[in-house]
């Protein structure tokens, strides 16, 4: 969901990624395995490197708009006090009904994954090679019909 970060008291560093970035996040579910993003281990993570960082610092009474689907690293410079609001935009249709704080993907996302992973188990009957042709298949399959034609 969309998010306003009011930071009351204290100050925190703010690194944002965009969602176009994920392909270089190491994404493991919905968090990136990427736990040091200021010294990452670009041995393990060599991607990491190409996405790019949005930073900026929040002091108090300073508010910052994260957008929906964009990844946030937060990291808190002194103790304070920071407050979140989140809002739904989607239709209420979308959502989980028990997702109080929207941390789940909608609705229609967490049906796609399973479907994927169904399919994924499939794949996995054939030999390697196979396997292998008709993953790939698949990618340019979904990115022909699923990416975004705008360009940022």
């Amino acid at each position: 969901m969309d998010n306003f970060l009011i930071q009351v008291t204290g100050k925190k560093r703010v690194v944002l990624f965009s969602p176009r970035d994920a392909q270089y996040l190491y994404l493991k579910g919905t968090k990136s395995e990427v736990l040091n993003i200021d010294n990452p281990d670009l041995a393990k993570y060599p991607l990491f490197s190409k996405a790019r960082r949005y930073e900026c610092s929040l002091e108090a009474g300073d508010v910052l708009f994260i957008p929906a689907l964009w990844f946030h690293n937060v990291i808190s410079e002194e103790f304070g006090v920071g407050v979140n609001i989140f809002w739904k935009h989607l239709p209420s249709e979308c959502y989980d009904k028990t997702d109080t704080y929207g941390n789940k993907d909608p609705k229609a996302a967490s049906r796609a994954a399973q479907i994927l992973d169904r399919a994924l188990k499939t794949l996995a009957e054939l030999p390697e090679e196979y396997r292998d042709f008709y993953a790939r298949r698949m990618v340019i399959h979904i990115q022909d019909k699923a990416y975004s034609k705008n360009s940022e």
